[in-house]
Formats: structure tokens, C-alpha cells, sequence
């Protein structure tokens, strides 16, 4: 990138990296929003997607040293983002697992980290690596924009047939529901961050890179669960 884009220009090209790469669109988000999956697979999904989300308050604070002192609204989004996701009401990886016991398992399952797959276990360390490694307003574009920002357009298509076809309590799938709004507001927030702070082409260029990394690491990861987990049942009812 030779120039720097305008905040609007900037804005669009973001949200152009993520097309055609967005989590609704995998395998497994289909299946979710056609009724196709059993509890077991939100099992596994749950299992797998602690170790995901479990961390964001760590990637958060990784980015959090990173970022300069005179980005004052940089690093109070980052502190609300952290006090959110681990000491407001109730800490949303308690959610998440309240979700995945009612699928028929448990704390422990959920918990250790032998039960999540290999391309989890790769966004992990992606997040972890982006979020130590990288300026700032980069990190916040990854993590933030690319995967946080998904969140709202996920859930929205996924928490009705939680409710209407698989027969979860508003108590048992509160996870969903909460963050349709919560990182509806730190999606936005992370935009105006990246907007913000990404003040060179380089900075920029790099944002747009990650963003779109991002939104395939986060579609990889979800397309991962279904050839895990659904259509090896798929196969077994099919040959049976």
C-alpha cells in the first residue's frame, strides 16, 4: 500500500477482508442454524471453544502491555473488554460451560485442554502469538475486528434454533445471548481503535493482512469442528 487510506476508504477495506470468509458461512454455523446437529456436537463444540474464547482476557492483556500510554481509549477498551470477560456479572467462560453441561458435558471435559482439536489448538496460539508480537492497533484489528467482530451476525443465526429446534433454556444458551450484544459494542469499539491508531500505509496494510487471516483462521477452525465431529457421523449413519 503506497498511501494512506482515508478513515472511511480504511473502514470499508476492513470490512471487505473479512467477505467471503466469515465463521455464519462454515459447515459446522450451517448445520447449527439448519437444525442438523445433536447435543453431543454442541458438546464438542463447547469443549473446543473454551480453549478459543477462554483466553481473550490473556490475548487482551498481552495487548494491552503493548499499547503506549497516550492511547488512553485504546487501553480502557482493552480494560473493559478484560473486566467483562472475567469479573463482571458472571465471567462468560462460566456461561459457556453452563452451555456445555447441558449438552451432556462436564466442567472438567470442558476444561482440559486434550479435548480440543488441532486446529483449535492452532487459533489458539495464532491469538496468543498476534496479541504479544504485534503493534497495538494490529493485534486490535486481528483479534477484535477480524473474530470479535463476527460474533453478533453468528449468534443471531444460531441462538433461535437453540431455543426453537434443539430445546435449550434462555438460562442454558444465556452465552449466546449476551454476546450478541457485548461484542456488538467492542466490535464497533475495536474499529474506532484500528481507524484511529493504524496511521501509516505499513500500519495499515498490516491491519488488513491480519483481519483477513483472521477471518480465516476463524472459518477454518469452525469448518474443523464439522469434519471432526458431524460428518464422521454423517458417514456411520449413511453406511449403516
Amino acid at each position: 500500500m503506497s498511501a494512506l487510506l482515508s478513515k472511511d476508504d480504511f473502514r470499508l477495506a476492513l470490512e471487505d477482508a473479512i467477505k467471503g470468509r466469515e465463521a455464519k458461512n462454515a459447515s459446522f454455523s450451517l448445520a447449527w442454524a439448519n437444525g442438523e446437529l445433536q447435543r453431543h456436537h454442541f458438546a464438542r463444540w463447547a469443549e473446543n471453544h473454551y480453549h478459543y474464547v477462554g483466553p481473550f482476557a490473556d490475548y487482551l492483556g498481552y495487548i494491552y502491555a503493548n499499547t503506549p500510554d497516550h492511547a488512553t481509549d485504546a487501553k480502557d477498551f482493552l480494560l473493559q473488554n478484560m473486566y467483562e470477560e472475567e469479573l463482571s456479572d458472571i465471567r462468560h467462560t462460566d456461561l459457556l460451560i453452563r452451555f456445555a453441561e447441558a449438552c451432556g458435558t462436564t466442567r472438567e471435559r470442558v476444561v482440559d485442554p486434550r479435548n480440543m482439536n488441532a486446529v483449535t489448538r492452532g487459533l489458539q496460539g495464532w491469538c496468543y502469538a498476534v496479541a504479544m508480537r504485534e503493534h497495538f492497533a494490529v493485534a486490535t484489528a486481528a483479534l477484535v475486528v477480524g473474530l470479535e467482530s463476527q460474533v453478533p451476525t453468528i449468534y443471531r443465526k444460531q441462538l433461535p434454533p437453540l431455543l426453537d429446534t434443539y430445546g435449550f433454556t434462555e438460562e442454558e444458551a444465556e452465552f449466546f445471548d449476551l454476546h450478541i450484544t457485548s461484542d456488538e459494542v467492542h466490535g464497533e469499539r475495536g474499529y474506532q481503535i484500528v481507524l484511529d491508531y493504524a496511521d501509516t500505509p505499513e500500519l495499515q496494510e498490516r491491519c488488513l493482512d491480519l483481519v483477513r487471516a483472521g477471518a480465516e483462521m476463524r472459518f477454518s477452525y469452525t469448518k474443523a469442528l464439522y469434519d471432526t465431529y458431524v460428518a464422521p457421523d454423517l458417514e456411520a449413519a449413511a453406511a449403516s
